[in-house]
């Protein structure tokens, strides 16, 4: 049978009332939404400060009050009709967006689907205006300078959107949240957010170094790292927190463009791939940046939440962030523990660069034939080393000794385990050894050294693999891409974004080691790839590497691969348990470590060293207590 034919409808236009529900159901999503539009609105008024009050996790009652410029009573009406804002008047405008609002919807939108009321006074007012969000009658009323927007019942006429929201407890967490994330990005300006007359926090006018430590807590405070970069238009600045403080969920990532938060797949995709060489397993980075940029590089109008962002020039974005946060990251070495930021030489002596020769890499790349000899405290693949450590062992405990207290007191049992070599230069700093020097080995495991602040813990062979691991890459990075040519090529169904992928990157993927062609509209064929990689799934390999090129601009598919690879030789080339190192050979580490970028994990995130303050260990045998 036939189903029976449905009656024509004639098209007609929507009333004002419907439209503005319907768009409340992109903008209003939940009572965060309100908060997040109505808070946007304060500061873009100029407020320096703002309160929030919310009932029943804001389905009661929301109000926010700000001391911004206020409105006239002849402009209450618009303020409340749709598609109507003060903040753009041409498409000149909307291509160069600096306020955080302009769409000009959300207070109709918001007023469509709740009891709202606006009271403002504008700064040469005798007394303030309220408008009804219901009627839009204008009449006097009481209050300072500034607005305040009260918002009750919400959904009040749309109980099916009503029945979608979660418990009380669990609204109210999702406002905090969008309070939280507005008062990072503006620390000059005080915020007060209260739950059922509780108030839950409050942030008075400060820094963002502050303002940070007291939303994100002090494990970030204590462990995180000051990034300020520009490169031409863009600028990137805020904190990054160390590997060590990383989370089981991705909770406390923040990035704001031009002062708006963004949920960005480019930014996270950048952050996230800066981490990949120091973040362990399935952990996440904390972070709180901000991207600077021209507004009309950057397209916010993509989606009516405003939360998404379209750049010109995605690659050149995408580059600049994951660069910025790598070198902010590279700090993570031992200088970066309460020590002169300056970069150490390398001893005199000491071991010696790995040769950057293709061929060379291709040869350590193979499976080690011969176990690592005794002799070489630092792997077969490299000659002994003479460290140049030069101090002699009963010297290293007077580097930290008080007054006129003599060398000769201290650690002396160590002086049968030192070289025969010159004294250690006493008026060298030591801030240079942040690491300090080398006391003994613990069950061929871990080095344990006295630095200034206590005792420092050091895992031997991962703070090995790291060095050689940095070493490894820098070697390569020296070299210019190498190319293998496929005897026979390798061909892959591809889809058509793959190959139009190809086809328009052609010189991008030829950078980058790659020769593919295009042999039917849905075959491409693959006839070259990186030398480095030439043993690895070229179908696979070369998809991924599309993907990053059609989403970035390029491809981190390479890096990864291949700082895998180096990973792998680094591990099996490192100083491995239960050797037994000598007191030099233990500093000559330690001076490694100081002059090694991301020396703080080993190359699969793990810590490489601990340290335990005079006061930690004063505290296990209640001294001064």
């Amino acid at each position: 049978m036939n189903a029976p034919l449905s009656p024509i409808r004639l098209i007609q236009q929507l009333p004002d009332n419907l439209i503005s529900q319907i768009a409340a159901g992109e903008v209003v999503e939940r009572p965060s939404a309100v908060v997040k539009e109505l808070l946007e609105n304060a500061l873009d008024a100029g407020s320096t400060k703002i309160t929030v009050r919310l009932e029943q996790g804001g389905v009661k009652r929301i109000t926010i009050t700000d001391n911004g410029r206020g409105i006239t009573p002849e402009q209450l009406p618009l303020a409340l009709a749709r598609h109507a804002t003060s903040k753009i008047t041409s498409l000149h405008d909307l291509e160069n967006v600096a306020t955080l609002g302009f769409r000009g919807e959300a207070l109709a939108s918001i007023a469509s689907v709740s009891q709202l009321t606006l009271t403002s006074r504008s700064a040469d007012a005798a007394h303030a205006w309220e408008i009804d969000g219901s009627t839009l009658v204008v009449t006097p009323s009481s209050g300072i300078q500034g607005s305040t927007v009260d918002i009750q019942d919400l959904y009040f006429n749309t109980p099916a959107r009503r029945k979608f929201l979660k418990s009380e407890q669990t609204e109210c967490s999702h406002c905090a949240e969008v309070v939280r994330r507005i008062a990072l990005a503006r620390p000059d300006v005080s915020f007060s957010f209260s739950h059922n007359g509780k108030t839950i926090d409050h942030w008075n006018v400060t820094d963002i170094a502050k303002r940070s430590a007291s939303i994100l807590g002090n494990e970030f405070a204590n462990a995180r790292l000051a990034l300020d970069e520009a490169a031409g238009p863009l600028r990137l600045h805020g904190f990054v927190g160390l590997p060590t403080a990383s989370k089981a969920r991705a909770g406390a990532q923040y990035f704001y463009v031009n002062g708006r938060y963004v949920r960005d797949k480019l930014l996270v995709h950048a952050v996230r791939a800066a981490y990949q060489d120091v973040l362990h397993g399935d952990r996440y980075p904390s972070y709180v940046l901000e991207l600077d940029l021209p507004p009309a590089l950057v397209d916010v109008n993509v989606h009516p939440s405003k939360i998404e962002v379209r750049f010109r020039d995605s690659r050149a974005v995408h580059q600049f962030v994951f660069h910025a946060v790598s070198r902010a990251l590279a700090q993570t070495s031992a200088t970066s523990f309460g020590a002169s930021t300056t970069t150490l030489a390398a001893p005199s002596g000491a071991m010696p660069r790995i040769r950057g020769s293709q061929e060379h890499l291709q040869a350590i790349l193979q499976p080690a034939a011969q176990p690592l000899q005794h002799q070489n405290s630092f792997g077969s693949q490299f000659a002994p080393a003479s460290y140049g450590v030069a101090q002699i062992a009963a010297n290293y405990g007077a580097l930290f000794a008080d007054g006129d207290r003599s060398a000769s007191n201290t650690n002396d049992y160590t002086a049968n385990y030192a070289p025969a070599i010159p004294a250690v230069n006493q008026t060298l700093s030591t801030d240079d050894f942040p690491l300090g020097f080398a006391l003994a080995q613990l069950h061929g495991i871990y080095i344990l050294a006295q630095n200034i602040k206590g005792l420092v813990l050091v895992d031997m062979h991962a703070a090995h693999e790291r060095i050689l691991y940095e070493q490894l890459k820098g070697a390569l990075d020296k070299d210019t891409m190498q190319v293998q040519p496929l005897l026979i090529p390798v061909t892959l169904f591809a889809n058509e974004i793959e190959v139009s992928t190809a086809e328009e990157n052609r010189d991008t993927l030829h950078a980058l080691g790659f020769d593919i062609a295009t042999i039917s509209p849905t075959t491409l064929a693959v006839r070259s790839v990186p030398a480095l990689l030439k043993n690895v799934d070229a179908q696979m390999l070369t998809r991924d590497v599309l993907h990053d090129v059609h989403e970035f601009g390029g491809s981190l598919v390479l890096v990864e691969c291949r700082n895998k690879l180096l990973s792998m030789l680094a591990c099996h080339t490192a100083v491995r348990a239960n050797r037994n190192l000598t007191i030099p050979e233990m500093n000559a580490l330690l001076r490694q470590m100081e002059a090694t970028e991301r020396a703080d994990q080993c190359n699969h995130g793990r810590p490489t060293w601990s340290q335990l303050a005079l006061s930690d260990l004063d505290k296990l045998f209640l001294r001064g207590q």
